[in-house]
């Protein structure tokens, strides 16, 4: 792997606008890795990484006229090439179930794979959160706000008036809302 300065990186797409193959060899040769580990990084698999590498360098030899020194570095240039490409490729595809997911159906129309991953976490969040409120006020506010029960409801099951009922929710979820902050 050869190593180029900002400046010899940019002569050489030049070459490459101009479609001299032994410019874009020396290019590959200077970037390749670094390219190849962002790819990595995004999309994890490597056989996928190898394919997504060749797409980035077919769009660099396709697009290198369209660089501007002025707007980028060489490697920037292309380090967003390849991070939007990784990124088309896991949005792209869809999550694969995995064997030991939760019971808890968190599964969504995600865009990213991480979004679940964001939404679990902030799930154990709220359940921790949840664990804090006295057990009454805790069945109240899941009855409530994940079964849909009134505060007539309510106040029927556990023999409350609805005021005390309406004034334990809203406590309640203050007391939630501080904790989650």
């Amino acid at each position: 792997m050869m190593v180029a300065s900002s400046g010899e990186l940019a002569a050489i797409l030049g070459r490459v606008a101009d479609g001299e193959q032994a410019a874009f060899e020396a290019l590959y040769q200077a970037t390749s890795a670094k390219l190849y580990g962002i790819i990595v990084r995004i999309v994890v698999n490597r056989s996928v990484a190898d394919d997504l590498l060749q797409e980035v360098y077919v769009k660099a030899w396709q697009r290198a006229g369209d660089f501007d020194a002025a707007r980028a570095s060489p490697i920037t240039w292309l380090a967003t090439i390849a991070r939007n490409r990784a990124i088309d490729e896991v949005r792209r595809r869809k999550p694969e179930p995995q064997g030991d997911i939760d019971d808890l159906d968190l599964a969504g129309d995600d865009a990213h794979p991480l979004d679940a991953r964001a939404r679990k976490e902030q799930l154990g969040a709220l359940m921790a959160c949840l664990g804090q409120l006295d057990g009454e006020k805790r069945d109240i506010v899941l009855l409530a706000y994940c079964q849909g029960l009134s505060r007539d409801a309510l106040a029927q099951r556990f023999t409350r008036p609805v005021p005390t009922i309406k004034t334990w929710l809203h406590r309640s979820l203050a007391q939630l809302k501080a904790c989650l902050s």
